[in-house]
């Protein structure tokens, strides 16, 4: 991964998209609201978005824009989203070592809670958590209708709740594929698919790749 420093310009919105590799985006100036597979997060300077492997997300960027950093991930992260002390001296590394910049940005990274919790927030929680869910049932408990719900999530996360749904048990099963000692029929029930060939169809979907070549066995 090269350098990449991102200029955004005042409320730019970048539509919801999805990166092969795992990284760690560092606000250097400005800032933005994600939404994304780990939720909708405000960042602003000098703060961390941490994305794993295959995550999609959309970006509003604020009335100022922003400047971003991203580097690669060094280890796994469990963070959503933290802070650094000093995101200047990050970018200064970054210019002569890129992999230095990243080990610095994860030596000095501290948690920080930056995720919004609105009616949507709380969804798409729900959507990743829950393996039996009725949008029904839960656009009666807070008092909307379902078809408002629809588009109000889809306007807040670029996507709708039923493809943000399977999209959270697909990322569950690449997470787990890897050390899963079991069968792929296993995993695609431990994670709520209702078969190996349902599985298979969404991790193509995903990558490109069928989940039998992700596969590394121990």
């Amino acid at each position: 991964m090269k350098t990449s420093v991102s200029r955004h310009s005042a409320s730019e919105r970048m539509p919801r998209h999805r990166h092969v590799e795992g990284y760690a985006a560092l606000v250097l100036a400005g800032g933005y609201i994600e939404a994304g597979d780990r939720g909708r997060i405000r960042v602003q300077a000098g703060q961390v978005v941490i994305h794993g492997a295959y995550e999609a997300h959309q970006d509003h960027f604020a009335s100022a824009g922003a400047l971003v950093l991203n580097l690669p991930l060094v280890g796994n992260p469990e963070l959503v989203t933290g802070v650094v002390k000093d995101a200047d001296a990050i970018a200064r590394q970054a210019e002569r070592d890129l992999l230095g910049a990243a080990a610095l940005l994860q030596e000095t990274l501290r948690p920080v809670e930056a995720r919004l919790t609105d009616w949507p927030d709380q969804l798409a929680a729900a959507l990743s958590a829950q393996r039996d869910f009725s949008i029904e049932d839960w656009a009666g408990e807070i008092g909307l209708a379902p078809q408002s719900i629809s588009r109000g999530f889809r306007l807040a996360f670029g996507v709708s709740p039923k493809r943000y749904r399977l999209e959270q048990r697909t990322l569950r099963a690449l997470r787990k594929l890897q050390s899963w000692p079991g069968t792929l029929a296993d995993l695609a029930a431990d994670v709520g698919f209702a078969d190996q060939a349902h599985l298979t169809r969404a991790v193509l979907a995903m990558t490109g790749v069928a989940p039998h070549r992700l596969r590394i066995r121990p």
